[in-house]
């Protein structure tokens, strides 16, 4: 982190903006996925250089834990090329002016801004979600709508990535944004090394369903990760839903449940991101033959990997590999 650190001019700018009864999860995981030392990569420091920054000079988290100073107060966001905002459980309750204007003027200089879990509630009293997508916490879905009609929210998805604006659902949706942006930023295969060091799933779609309250089961189900391993290794093969269910010893329908009480997800987009990831990753490898990396991460041709990549990252495989692949270039068209 930034405070008594020396850091590379070059790195990107990360700014943490810690509010009265702000969320320390949140917090933390923003630390975590931005500001920690990567040796596991080769690199000499952190990915990004991040600071936290306070609107006074002492902030008591959330139920008063602990206190929060000696930390650079909210000018530090001038300098920021990413600002974050966490939440807060006091959401009806109106963020200073302080904070708010300090929203407004990163976002106005073109940086850019993302809230965790209700951190979007103080993002949209800033007026950036006005007629713009978002995401919050399922439990507040109703209130932040009362509070701004004006935003087209999306209340039962992971996250959302509006470019120059990114808002997270709830406190573990936090992890799927940050690693989103790690994966943006540096690529699918620092995002999986970081994924890796956090034993955290590497990819969750932006558009799986939060999960809501429901009954735990008597008996849990017995865990995908030998299924899950299998299959990845076979991402090139013409596997199905039916065949992950035999290779399981269940039924397809048995197989779905698992699917969306382990993972939060369907068994065919849990495929279909995972061939996404390794046609990324050969991507950045340098192949750079369509129909090649479409055959062997299971996408089948070369136009539905456009699509499938496009989709997933908002690049075209070309663009993803001129900021990733190596030496950068066109992908030559099969």
């Amino acid at each position: 982190m930034a405070q008594g650190s020396s850091q590379q001019p070059s790195a990107h700018r990360v700014a943490v903006i810690v509010d009265e009864g702000t969320n320390p999860f949140e917090v933390g995981v923003a630390t975590e996925l931005f500001g920690l030392p990567r040796p596991e990569l080769g690199l000499a420091g952190p990915l990004y250089d991040v600071t936290l920054c306070t609107p006074t000079p002492e902030v008591r988290m959330n139920h008063g834990f602990f206190t929060l100073t000696g930390v650079p107060g909210l000018e530090a966001v001038d300098t920021a090329d990413t600002l974050v905002v966490p939440g807060r459980p006091d959401n009806v309750v109106p963020r200073g002016t302080a904070v708010l204007d300090a929203i407004r003027r990163t976002h106005a200089r073109g940086a850019r801004v993302m809230s965790l879990c209700t951190g979007s509630f103080a993002l949209a009293e800033a007026g950036l979600l006005d007629g713009r997508r978002a995401t919050t916490h399922w439990r507040w879905a109703d209130t932040f709508r009362a509070l701004h009609p004006e935003v087209l929210l999306e209340p039962d998805v992971l996250f959302v990535d509006e470019g120059d604006i990114l808002t997270a659902a709830g406190s573990a949706a936090a992890l799927d944004l940050c690693l989103h942006v790690v994966r943006r930023d540096h690529g699918a295969e620092v995002a999986n090394a970081v994924s890796r060091r956090l034993v955290f799933a590497a990819h969750r779609d932006g558009g799986q369903k939060q999960f809501v309250e429901r009954p735990v089961p008597d008996v849990p189900d017995e865990s995908l990760a030998p299924l899950l391993a299998w299959a990845q290794q076979r991402l090139g093969e013409p596997l199905t839903v039916a065949g992950l269910a035999a290779r399981a010893a269940v039924s397809p329908a048995t197989l779905h449940r698992r699917f969306r009480a382990q993972l939060g997800t369907t068994p065919l987009a849990w495929l279909t991101g995972e061939r996404v990831a390794l046609a990324c990753r050969l991507i950045e490898r340098g192949e750079e033959r369509l129909d090649v990396v479409a055959a062997r991460c299971g996408l089948g041709t070369a136009a539905n990997l456009r699509a499938r990549v496009r989709r997933d990252t908002g690049l075209s495989p070309s663009a993803y590999r001129r900021r990733f692949g190596p030496g950068g270039g066109e992908l030559l068209v099969s």
